[in-house]
């Protein structure tokens, strides 16, 4: 409980007096409501609009969560089978970097030509920006695995699947994990930059719509209240990969032991 507490309290207080000195700092300066309100004013706006967000939040969640998946298992087996061969790698691998390369708001109007409006597009879009740090982390982990015991397991006569399966992937686990820790919040990004272009209005209209919307009728109190709930929903995905990967590491790696 103490380690929790001390992990966690520097960043609750660092953002509460961060939103202490926003409220001063609204109060002394007075700028216009649809220029920078106030954090009570956007509480107050998330408070009236608590339904409308709630569904925005979920749809986006949803969308965010899925394309994470999809990025998450692509990346692995994709790294997993270019590990295999150097010709693999040389081949395929700068191809797989142009999806970090192309801006996403480039090829969006094309996943909505492709996959229509709504949650099909959003989760291509998510996907396409999370997959490349889940497959340049994993291969990384797997290239870095200690030629003394790929050694040993070359004298056991192992075969590909074994020492990867035994070897390699466990090597390359905390790889993986820093890979699926920058795509939970890559997907969140992806999945708004999607619902900008592909989402759709109605009680369950998705982050996106809800921030171009207020947007459009100058409501900037619930722009950032759409904001932060996206960024939330980032948070908590991210959250949830740490956690996963603390436990898979927790009872042999350095980096969680020494903690």
């Amino acid at each position: 409980m103490k380690k929790i507490l001390r992990v966690a309290l520097p960043p609750i207080f660092t953002a509460i007096a961060l939103l202490v000195a926003w409220e001063i700092a609204v109060l002394v300066f007075k700028p216009a409501a649809y220029l920078l309100p106030s954090p009570l004013m956007i509480l107050r706006a998330a408070t009236n609009d608590s339904r409308q967000l709630l569904n925005a939040t979920l749809s986006t969640a949803i969308s965010a969560g899925l394309g994470f998946v999809i990025a998450a298992v692509v990346g692995m087996v994709c790294a997993s089978v270019l590990s295999q061969s150097q010709f693999l790698q040389r081949g395929l691998y700068p191809l797989a970097s142009l999806f970090q390369m192309v801006p996403l708001v480039a090829i969006a109007p094309l996943l909505v030509i492709w996959f229509g409006y709504g949650l099909s597009a959003t989760v291509a879009s998510a996907a396409i920006v999370a997959v490349f740090p889940v497959l340049a982390n994993t291969l990384d982990g797997l290239r870095s695995t200690d030629p003394g015991l790929r050694e040993l397991f070359n004298i056991y006569n192992a075969n590909r699947f074994t020492r990867w399966w035994k070897l390699e992937l466990p090597s390359a686990t905390p790889n993986i994990v820093t890979g699926l820790r920058i795509a939970a919040g890559l997907a969140v990004i992806g999945t708004v930059v999607g619902e900008f272009v592909s989402g759709y209005a109605g009680e369950d209209a998705p982050l996106g719509m809800v921030v171009l919307a207020s947007m459009r009728s100058a409501r900037t109190d619930l722009v950032f209240a759409a904001v932060a709930l996206s960024a939330a929903v980032g948070f908590v995905l991210f959250g949830g990969v740490s956690l996963l990967g603390w436990l898979s590491l927790r009872s042999w790696h350095a980096s969680t032991l020494s903690r």
